[in-house]
C-alpha cells in the first residue's frame, strides 16, 4: 500500500477542478457570452461543493473537536479549503469584472458591480426607466412580500437556501427597522434587455436584482417612516445532507417529501454577501445567525447566485460566435423503418451531443406504440422538465403495454422532480420502483421487450448519461443500443435484482455495482501488472468524472511501478498524484474543461492484444462501486471500439483545452509547441461526420446487395 502524501485530499482536487473552470472564463479565444456562462457554472459548482462536500467537513471537524481533537485532520483541511476559495474567489471577482468591462466595450451595458450601477438616469434614457418602472409595477412587485424582521423573527428559517435576497434597512435617525426581500425567480428572467430605438447602441441588460433596488421605496413607502434604505444582497448555503426515518408504516416517498423539507432547517455552511455591506448590518447578520468571528461569512461581488448568469443574454454575434457544430443524425438509425430493425442489423453507438438525442426518445417512443412490444423497463435518475420520454412511457401504457420504471428519489437536488415523476407515473399505471433502500440506482438502462416469431427478444440501451434531452446538448456521453442476447438478459438481470436485491445473479459480461465492480477493476488491473511483469505489452486508458477511491489508486501505483504505461483523462476529483518516481511515473493525466461538459465513463485495457473495451455509469469512488447500482457494459463490436478509442486518443492529444494534472495542482495547459492546435471537442465532431458519410456509404451499399 502507498501510504502518505501519495493521495491528493479529493475536496482539494475539486477545487482544482473549479479553477479549471474558472480558467474558462479568463480565456480570451473563448467569446465573451460563453465567459460569462463559464462564471456561471463556476459559482453553481461552489454553490454545490459547500451544500455537500465542506457541509461534510464541517460536520467531521465539529465531532473532532467534541472529541477533544480541535486540530484534527478534518479541521487541517476545512482551513486548507477555505483558503483555496478566498483565491479563487478574488480570482472571480477580478474576472468577472474584467469580463463585463469587455462586454461594456462591445455596446453591451448591464451596470455590472459599478458604484453608481442605481443611478439609472445617468445612463438610460426617461423613456427607457419609465419603461422600466412599468416592469416593476406590473410584473415585478407582485412577487415580493418583504418580511419585516422584529425580535422573535428566526431569520435562519426565512432564508432558503435556493434565494437571492436583499436585507434591507429603513433608517431614521438613529433607529433602524430590518427587513428581508427576496428576489423573484418564478415567472420572470434574472436578466431584462431594455429596449432601444430601432437597435441603437449602447444596449443596456438590466439585472433584476438592480430593477428591485432602485425601485425598492415601492414596497415601504406609506407603510413605514424612514428617511432613507440600504439594501444589500446576500445569499444562504445550507447543507444538503437530510436524514430519512426508518418508519416502516412510512413510504419512501413520504420520507423523501420530508427529508427535502428538512433542507429549509439544515444547519448554514455559507453566508455570501455583497462585500460594499456596512458593517453594522454585518454585525447585525452574525448577531442574527449566529455566526462567530471569521466563520461562514464571505464577503463577495454584487450578485448573488452567480449560476443564473448560465443563462445570460446574447445580443452580438460578436460576442457569441462560436465554432459550429449541429448535432448529426445517425445513418445507423436513419436508414431502417424503425429503430428495432437499425439494432437488429448492428450494434449502434451514439456520442452526445454530436448525435441527436431524439434517436434515443424515438427508441421508446415507437415501443410506445409497436404492437410487437411487451415491456419496456428504464432506470430514471434524471430527467428534463418536460419530458418526451416520460410522455412516451405513459402512451405506452394506454397502449396495452407494461411499462415498469426504477425512479432514484435520492437524486441530489433533483428529489422533488422524481417525487412528482413518480406520482405522475403511478397515476398513469405505470410500475414504478423505487430501488434498494441502501443504493442508489445510477445505471443507465432501459430494455424494450418484443415478441417476434413466438419469442421474447429484448433490445437494450445501456449508457453513460442520464435520459434527460436538457443535458444530451451539453453533456458529452455515450450511449450503446444492442440486442446481443446475453448483455440484453443481464441488462434484465440488473432490473430484476434492483427490485429483488436477496435474489443473486452471475455476469459475465457485465460489470455490476456493488456486486462485481470492485473485484473485476481489480482483476483487469492485475492482468496488466502482470504482463508487465513478464515484460510484455500493458497498457490502460481510463476517462472518467472523478477518481478517489483509494484501493483502485493504489493498484493503478502497483501497475505503473511494474512498467505498465497508464493514460488517463478525468475532468473533476483525481486523488491520484501522476508523474512521481517511487509510484506513478508512468501514470499521465489531463482533464479537458471546454464548452461540453465532459461525462462519459470509458476503461481500456491491453489485454495480452485482446482488448477490453468497457463504458460504464460509474466513476472510481467508493460509493460508485460499493454503494450504488452501477453498470460497465464490454464494447464487442469492432467499429465501434476502433471510435471509442480514436476519440479517446484525440482527447488525450487535446493541446488547446486540456491541462496537465501534476501534484502542485496548478492546471498548466498541455503544451502545444510546434505541433497543430488539437482542440478535441472540435476534432470529435469533424471525427463523426466523416464517420457518418463512410457509414452512409457501406450501409447503403450492403442494404441494396441484400
Amino acid at each position: 500500500m502507498f501510504e502518505g502524501q501519495s493521495l491528493f485530499e479529493k475536496e482539494l482536487s475539486w477545487l482544482s477542478f473549479n479553477e479549471r473552470v474558472l480558467q474558462e472564463a479568463n480565456d480570451e479565444s473563448v467569446p465573451l457570452i460563453e465567459r460569462i456562462r463559464f462564471l456561471g457554472i463556476y459559482s453553481s459548482n461552489l454553490d454545490e461543493f459547500f451544500r455537500v462536500r465542506v457541509a461534510g467537513i464541517r460536520r467531521r471537524a465539529i465531532l473532532e473537536t467534541a472529541q477533544g481533537e480541535p486540530s484534527g485532520k478534518w479541521s487541517h483541511l476545512q482551513f486548507a479549503v477555505t483558503d483555496k476559495v478566498e483565491i479563487l474567489t478574488a480570482q472571480f471577482q477580478k474576472t468577472s469584472t474584467h469580463v463585463f468591462s469587455l462586454l461594456q466595450a462591445q455596446g453591451i451595458h448591464t451596470l455590472y458591480d459599478a458604484p453608481d450601477a442605481l443611478k439609472f438616469d445617468k445612463y438610460l434614457t426617461p423613456t427607457q426607466i419609465s419603461w422600466l418602472e412599468q416592469v416593476f409595477d406590473n410584473r415585478i412587485i407582485r412577487h415580493i412580500t418583504p418580511i419585516v424582521i422584529h425580535s422573535k423573527t428566526q431569520l435562519t428559517q426565512c432564508i432558503d437556501d435556493d434565494g437571492i435576497y436583499f436585507l434591507v434597512a429603513l433608517n431614521k435617525g438613529m433607529s433602524k427597522q430590518f427587513c428581508l426581500v427576496e428576489i423573484p425567480r418564478v415567472d420572470i428572467e434574472r436578466f431584462i434587455i431594455v429596449p432601444t430605438n430601432n437597435g441603437d447602441n449602447p444596449k443596456y441588460i438590466v439585472i433584476l436584482d438592480d430593477v428591485v433596488e432602485f425601485f425598492i421605496d415601492k414596497l415601504f413607502a406609506g407603510m413605514f417612516d424612514y428617511d432613507h434604505i440600504d439594501a444589500y444582497s446576500l445569499k444562504l448555503t445550507r447543507d444538503a445532507e437530510y436524514n430519512l426515518t426508518d418508519d416502516l408504516d412510512e413510504s419512501l416517498l413520504d420520507q423523501m417529501s420530508k427529508g427535502i423539507k428538512q433542507r429549509l432547517k439544515a444547519d448554514m455552511v455559507r453566508l455570501v454577501h455583497d462585500r460594499k455591506m456596512p458593517k453594522y448590518m454585518l454585525s447585525y447578520l452574525r448577531k442574527s445567525l449566529k455566526i462567530r468571528e471569521h466563520e461562514s461569512l464571505s464577503p463577495s461581488v454584487r450578485y448573488r447566485h452567480f449560476k443564473d448568469f448560465m443563462k445570460f443574454p446574447s445580443l452580438n454575434e460578436k460576442c457569441s460566435q462560436t465554432a459550429e457544430i449541429k448535432a448529426l443524425e445517425s445513418i445507423r438509425f436513419n436508414a431502417f423503418n424503425s429503430v428495432f430493425d437499425a439494432i437488429s442489423y448492428q450494434d449502434i453507438l451514439l456520442y452526445y451531443p454530436y448525435h441527436k438525442f431524439k434517436h434515443f426518445t424515438e427508441f421508446v417512443r415507437q415501443a410506445s406504440y409497436d404492437p410487437l412490444v411487451k415491456h419496456i423497463k428504464i432506470n430514471i435518475y434524471r430527467v428534463a422538465k418536460n419530458s418526451r420520454i416520460i410522455q412516451s412511457l405513459v402512451e405506452a401504457v394506454k397502449n396495452g403495454k407494461r411499462v415498469s420504471v426504477v425512479v432514484e428519489l435520492r437524486a441530489r437536488f433533483d428529489e422533488q422532480a422524481n417525487i412528482e415523476w413518480a406520482k405522475t407515473m403511478k397515476d398513469a399505471g405505470i410500475d414504478v420502483e423505487f430501488g434498494i433502500e441502501s443504493l442508489k440506482v445510477h445505471a443507465k438502462l432501459c430494455v424494450v421487450t418484443r415478441l417476434e416469431n413466438e419469442k421474447m427478444v429484448r433490445y437494450t440501451h445501456i449508457g453513460t448519461g442520464n435520459f434527460h434531452e436538457a443535458n444530451a446538448r451539453v453533456y458529452t456521453d455515450f450511449a450503446l443500443f444492442t440486442k446481443h442476447k446475453e448483455i440484453s438478459q443481464e441488462v434484465d438481470n440488473v432490473f430484476d435484482f434492483i427490485e429483488h436485491s436477496y435474489k443473486r445473479f452471475r455476469f459475465n459480461h457485465l460489470i455490476v455495482s456493488p456486486l462485481t465492480s470492485r473485484r473485476r477493476i481489480y482483476q483487469l488491473i492485475d492482468n496488466e501488472t502482470n504482463a508487465a511483469e513478464q515484460g510484455q505489452t500493458a497498457e490502460i486508458s481510463i476517462k472518467l468524472n472523478n477518481l478517489v477511491d483509494p484501493g483502485i489508486i493504489n493498484k493503478l501505483y502497483q501497475a505503473s511501478n511494474a512498467g505498465v504505461k497508464i493514460r488517463i483523462i478525468v475532468r473533476g476529483m483525481c486523488a491520484l498524484i501522476p508523474g512521481v518516481k517511487e509510484y506513478s511515473k508512468n501514470i499521465k493525466v489531463i482533464s479537458i474543461v471546454d464548452r461540453y461538459l465532459e461525462h462519459p465513463r470509458i476503461m481500456f485495457f491491453h489485454n495480452a492484444g485482446n482488448e477490453q473495451l468497457f463504458i460504464s455509469s460509474a466513476d472510481w469512488m467508493e460509493r460508485n462501486l460499493d454503494e450504488r447500482v452501477e453498470v460497465a457494459c464490454p464494447i464487442y463490436d469492432l467499429t465501434i471500439k476502433t471510435r471509442i478509442i480514436e476519440i479517446f486518443n484525440l482527447q488525450f492529444n487535446d493541446n488547446v483545452k486540456a491541462r496537465i494534472i501534476n501534484k502542485e495542482q496548478n492546471n498548466l495547459y498541455v503544451k502545444q509547441g510546434s505541433n497543430p492546435p488539437i482542440r478535441s471537442q472540435i476534432e470529435i465532431y469533424h471525427y463523426l461526420v466523416e464517420k457518418e458519410k463512410e457509414d452512409s456509404l457501406l450501409l447503403l451499399e450492403k442494404l441494396n446487395e441484400q
